[in-house]
């Protein structure tokens, strides 16, 4: 027999289901299986023909339960900087409005506008000397004097910029979104549309991503917060007439009753001696 002919050549098309009796033994001899991924948000961004647009969902969670169902993922940086977070959210929220504080003294001390690459410096080098340990992946966009720029920020401190970028566990569908219909020269209107599809498509397609979409639309001296732009998912089970619930059984009874306070006389005896 050949060696050629020994090679045992697996059929073409279909599933294969060759480990499902090995992971079964190995489950038996008490091999836990690695869980599902633990999922958490889904931030875009993007450059149009005027400036900056940025996108995020709303659900923050907190292991397998939703905490926060319209949550803010968009933070305030400067009148025209923005910047959306990723992680853990009380990371976002510190970082972001310590550089914001920063900024706007900044601001005060050269009396001029802020500019993005102010904002990407502060933040990068504010995460690279933690090396990591503020969970905090942000999506950084803006206008300045110099025009429209978008920055991504990872939590170690690397950086890139880029005409599109997104971050979080639902980043790959957004981004599967971004590569197919992303063009130069976008209108407003096309932009916001195209970032509300990439936000709906991880929401739809992440576990930990969720709710609304918020959209921020940045431009030469005009921001445009969009807060709950889509509603992709509506509570349908409610009822015009809302809901009557029975009355609940009471355990204890609200009657009180007054008890008269007995007084008992009794003879005088002998005094007591000192």
């Amino acid at each position: 027999m050949t060696k050629a002919a020994a090679i045992e050549v697996p059929t073409k098309g279909g599933f294969s289901f060759d480990l499902c009796k090995r992971n079964d033994m190995l489950l038996k001899k008490g091999v836990q299986m690695p869980p599902f991924r633990k999922t958490g948000t889904t931030i875009v961004g993007l450059i149009f023909q005027d400036g900056v647009i940025l996108g995020a969902d709303t659900r923050a969670t907190e292991g397998p339960i939703v905490c926060d169902k319209n949550c803010e993922k968009i933070h305030y940086m400067a009148p025209n900087i923005y910047c959306c977070g990723a992680g853990t959210a009380a990371d976002t929220e510190a970082v972001t409005d310590m550089v914001s504080s920063q900024l706007k003294l900044h601001r005060y001390h050269t009396g001029r506008e802020s500019r993005v690459v102010t904002a990407l410096t502060l933040l990068k080098s504010h995460l690279f000397s933690y090396q990591g340990y503020v969970s905090a992946a942000l999506v950084l966009g803006g206008v300045d004097v110099t025009g429209p720029h978008l920055h991504t920020i990872y939590p170690h401190g690397s950086t890139d910029t880029l005409p599109f970028a997104t971050m979080g566990s639902g980043s790959l569908a957004a981004m599967a979104v971004f590569e197919s219909k992303y063009r130069e020269g976008l209108t407003r209107e096309e932009g916001i549309d195209l970032v509300a599809e990439a936000i709906c498509s991880g929401i739809f397609n992440d576990l930990g991503s969720g709710s609304n979409v918020d959209v921020c639309v940045i431009t030469k001296g005009n921001v445009d917060y969009l807060r709950n732009h889509k509603l992709p998912n509506p509570r349908t089970y409610v009822t015009a007439k809302g809901y009557s619930f029975p009355k609940p059984i009471e355990v204890l009874l609200t009657k009180v009753t007054m008890l008269r306070e007995k007084v008992e006389v009794i003879e005088a005896g002998d005094a007591m001696e000192e």
